[in-house]
């Protein structure tokens, strides 16, 4: 594998896990659509690209975070077209159904497709704590060994097309629930006089602790800086993934129903670049109330 890597997308999860890249001595040749990003890419030594198919036509293994899957499949038109790409690394979270057509894409050009989404946020792109789902031919996940070890922790799930993709819908519906039940009862303990800081102690030591209480409440919600780093926008379109999936599987959704209800709920009311942690903001305007640390 050469040790040039293209990387296409420098948004919130992208940008860092580039940067961990060049940090560990990676030559990255990086694209974005917008200009002022790839000018700051260039500046901490990324070489620049001038598209798509530049970054396809200049490395064999390329990786991409990109932000829906219709951008993603764009994207990966353009790479199969490229002249020297070997391995593509999608770490967008696209669903199943266009991991599959993006893989029969980029086979029919001879060019390996690993599904590779990510779990851990922002915060563990900048730390290189991220979770990594793959699927995808397991010689190619285990050749890339040394780039995901710079990024995180990643874990085969299949050779099947789309099955990481399948992972990663089933591990957001679980983040999208807690966090949002969360805020919901802690709005209803605020509401009832409870303190907020008692309340995720409480539930930290005891059978109600969540990833949420632990480390979303305590970062962003109780000091009111909502900056926890996912987006509300990308956390609703995940949670419609999973929905679209499972409902063509033919499985009951009744419960990520509703957890979609509150997140459109969010979205109208946040806007799509609002960070995930606001779900308790039209919550606490219903109930009246703020939920704030540091009021013991």
């Amino acid at each position: 594998m050469s040790s040039e890597i293209g990387f296409i997308g420098l948004g919130n999860m992208g940008w860092p896990m580039m940067d961990r890249l060049l940090a560990a001595g990676f030559p990255v040749v990086a694209f974005d659509v917008r200009e002022d990003v790839l000018a700051k890419a260039a500046a901490l030594g990324a070489v620049r690209a001038d598209s798509v198919r530049d970054v396809a036509d200049r490395t064999e293994t390329i990786l991409a975070s990109l932000p829906t899957p219709q951008i993603s499949e764009s994207v990966v038109a353009d790479v199969a077209s490229g002249s020297r790409v070997r391995r593509f690394v999608d770490l967008s979270t696209v669903g199943g159904p266009a991991a599959q057509r993006n893989h029969a894409a980029l086979d029919a050009q001879g060019i390996a497709a690993l599904d590779s989404p990510v779990s851990g946020g922002m915060h563990g792109a900048q730390a290189g704590t991220l979770a990594i789902m793959v699927s995808g031919t397991r010689s190619e996940f285990d050749s890339l060994a040394p780039i995901f070890e710079v990024l995180g922790r990643a874990i085969f799930v299949s050779e099947h097309p789309g099955a990481a993709q399948t992972m990663k819908l089933i591990n957001n519906l679980m983040a999208a629930t807690t966090l949002a039940a969360t805020a919901e009862v802690m709005v209803m303990g605020v509401k009832a006089g409870l303190s907020a800081d008692v309340m995720i102690d409480v539930l930290n030591a005891g059978s109600g602790g969540t990833h949420a209480s632990r480390d979303k409440f305590p970062r962003a919600v109780l000091p009111r800086t909502f900056d926890y780093g996912f987006a509300t926008g990308l956390m609703a379109k995940d949670v419609r993934l999973y929905l679209e999936e499972a409902t063509t599987l033919g499985l009951p959704v009744e419960m990520a129903e509703t957890v979609q209800r509150i997140w459109e709920q969010t979205l109208r009311a946040e806007g799509p670049e609002s960070d995930f942690t606001s779900v308790i903001k039209p919550m606490e305007k219903t109930a009246g109330v703020i939920v704030e640390g540091g009021h013991r």
